[in-house]
């Protein structure tokens, strides 16, 4: 089991966020306080403040912009395709739609990104198998 990782992100209304990673995301509200929020992110703790924040970056990841930062989660496949169809069931708009990336070629994997009601850019990836999840392409630096 690896390691869990803490990571605080900015947010605007704690309301709609325990509303988006609680209900539409489906993971566990931990302790909280005014100005803050916790929860279970497929296993790791994700902490919500309640601040301003400027996001205006892009990155490209094969052949497409993607925001910068953005953060997610892994999942196995079978996980992955469930989460995309309970968002889309949910009505919320992908920013880039679940797609395969590197087709073929180790690290296959899939992906998309939703914005959560802050704006922050959530990654979501899905593989067959966990090996390629390092996996190095040729003349391609990893993610």
């Amino acid at each position: 089991m690896p390691v869990p990782f803490h990571m605080a992100f900015p947010v605007r209304d704690l309301d709609e966020t325990r509303a988006f990673y609680g209900g539409v995301l489906g993971c566990a509200i931990g302790r909280d306080a005014p100005t803050w929020q916790d929860f279970d992110f497929f296993g790791h703790q994700l902490s919500a403040h309640v601040t301003e924040s400027v996001r205006d970056g892009s990155g490209q990841v094969d052949g497409q912009n993607v925001p910068i930062p953005h953060f997610g989660a892994v999942l196995s496949m079978n996980e992955w395709v469930a989460l995309s169809d309970r968002i889309r069931a949910a009505e919320v708009p992908f920013l880039l739609e679940p797609q395969i990336r590197f087709p073929g070629q180790p690290g296959q994997q899939g992906t998309f990104f939703v914005l959560d009601p802050s704006g922050n850019a959530l990654e979501f990836k899905g593989y067959g198998d966990m090996q390629g999840l390092f996996a190095h392409n040729t003349g391609m630096m990893p993610e």
